[in-house]
């Protein structure tokens, strides 16, 4: 199971689940099932899975309200299944906040393809708004930082510069363009203001002005991050 990505499936039909797991496990993923929408919902906050297939007929509550309970704390993908295959059933699924519909009976390739279509799409909106330097890991959208795994606590304007140099590696920085992209902020009106960003970021980034591992000051010219 190690490595391997994780799927949730809630869907009363245990023979079908195993069928999906056994075929689904040869193209990296392990798939498990709930057949009850509650301990479904239980095993999503447990396994933190990257993708969800949910029945709409499930016994005491059905996958539309499911979906909308999930959708209520969660943004994680969901492709809903249903053996009616009503337009219908597809519109509301789709109303609810799934992301995509397959109706029963399918072909396993064909949720494969499903499955894989919408973690590439997933992929590539997590790479849009996050950036990777080494131990560093920035998330635009957030407006958060972690390093080595650990959040920082960052002022907004620790934040704007910090995102600006790693955007950038190896560009140098002057100070007078650092404040341009500070604007906005007391910071900019205030003399040597980059200079104590910079050393407040080298401290919360256990870095050194000396030997630095991220941020390196040029003489006479400004800054430059060389992390990457």
């Amino acid at each position: 199971m190690s490595g391997k990505i994780q799927i949730l499936m809630i869907d009363d039909d245990v023979k079908l689940a195993e069928i999906l797991s056994e075929y689904l496990r040869q193209f990296g993923y392990h798939l498990q099932g709930a057949s009850h929408p509650d301990r479904g919902i239980s095993m999503i906050k447990k396994m933190q899975p990257e993708l969800v297939i949910l029945d709409v007929m499930l016994p005491d509550k059905d996958g539309f309200t499911v979906c909308r309970e999930v959708r209520a704390t969660s943004q994680i993908p969901i492709i809903m299944l249903s053996a009616r295959g009503e337009v219908t059933d597809r519109i509301v699924g789709l109303e609810m906040g799934a992301d995509d519909y397959l109706a029963k009976p399918f072909e396993p390739r064909e949720l494969l393809a499903r499955i894989q279509s919408i973690l590439r799409r997933k992929q590539a909106a997590y790479n849009d708004s996050t950036i990777t330097a080494g131990p560093i890991l920035l998330n635009l959208d957030k407006r958060s930082v972690k390093h080595h795994g650990d959040e920082l606590e960052l002022t907004t304007a620790e934040f704007e510069v910090l995102a600006l140099l790693v955007q950038n590696p190896g560009r140098v920085f002057s100070r007078e363009q650092i404040i341009d992209a500070l604007k906005g902020s007391d910071w900019a009106s205030f003399d040597r203001s980059v200079d104590v960003l910079i050393s407040r970021l080298r401290q919360k980034l256990q870095d050194s002005a000396k030997k630095p591992k991220y941020l390196k000051t040029i003489w006479g010219t400004g800054y430059k991050f060389i992390g990457a």
